[in-house]
């Protein structure tokens, strides 16, 4: 079993959207002491992180284990020392090829020298987080944006791309968890055909949305907890270790011909020039 839990460190005060601070203990306590810091529980050297800026910018590890005082990340990724938490900052901005929104999002890294190891549904994964959505913009109608907080994201093999002919090795995301309105919303793919075959079966266009499930629950912009169990032909996503959607479907059990990875952070879904997003994740492990 693999495990990714360890903390990590380093400060910084950045500024904040309105150009002020975000005050660290050390500036309320004239000195302070590192008893006063909080550090997310939070292992980067299995992820890499893609910006808002650029074409777009990712940084790997290690580079990003400094993210405090890189000076391309600090922007974007830094430390709330008082709550313990990284804050992911985003606006619209770099996208990538498949998208129209930008994001600061973490990508998993089995291998973090090769993109190309990543996990099956039968091989299994779960993905683990407490996190809160610190700020967000509105929009001309006065409702919050959405941001996508929690992905699964699929990925062809090599094989697999060459024999549809893509140019990539992108396949569509099977799991998008959103903060919506101060819940928390799950959407999945499905097949549009069960009967699709199987080189059909790899193409984007082949998987739909489904209707969405809404958790009851009302989490606002307090902490909670957000968790994925990945296992053969099943996937269940549990909020505050108490509420769960279970999915074990067709789909499901066909969505196993993918490799996959975990994806967290904050995925703007916005492309007015004044929205913008900052969730903050106070831990987050991984483990298959």
């Amino acid at each position: 079993m693999l495990l990714l839990s360890i903390s990590v460190s380093c400060q910084e005060n950045v500024p904040n959207k309105s150009g002020g601070e975000y005050i660290t203990p050390a500036d309320n306590n004239q000195g302070g002491n590192s008893s006063d810091y909080k550090l997310p529980k939070i292992d980067l050297s299995h992820w890499k992180v893609t910006l808002p800026i650029g074409n777009p910018t990712e940084v790997y590890p290690p580079e990003i284990l400094d993210y405090a005082t890189n000076e391309t990340l600090k922007p974007f990724m830094y430390n709330d020392s008082i709550n313990g938490a990284i804050v992911f900052y985003t606006y619209p901005g770099a996208t990538t090829s498949n998208t129209s929104y930008s994001r600061t999002e973490l990508r998993e890294l089995i291998d973090p020298n090769n993109l190309n190891v990543n996990w099956t549904f039968a091989q299994g994964g779960n993905i683990k987080g407490v996190l809160s959505m610190d700020e967000i913009s509105m929009d001309e109608n006065g409702d919050y944006n959405r941001a996508i907080i929690m992905q699964i994201h699929g990925r062809l093999t090599n094989a697999q791309r060459d024999l549809i002919g893509q140019s990539d090795n992108n396949a569509p995301p099977m799991l998008k968890i959103y903060w919506v309105d101060g819940k928390v919303r799950v959407k999945t793919k499905v097949l549009k055909d069960l009967n699709t075959n199987a080189i059909d079966i790899l193409k984007t266009n082949s998987w739909g949305d489904d209707d969405g499930y809404t958790f009851p629950e009302y989490v606002g912009f307090d902490k909670f907890t957000l968790e994925v169990k990945v296992s053969k032909d099943k996937m269940e996503v549990i909020l505050n270790d108490n509420a769960s959607v279970v999915y074990d479907d067709i789909s499901i059990q066909k969505w196993g011909v993918f490799e996959n990875y975990f994806k967290a952070g904050n995925y703007l879904v916005s492309k007015n020039k004044d929205s913008f997003a900052r969730v903050k994740y106070y831990s987050l492990v991984v483990t298959h």
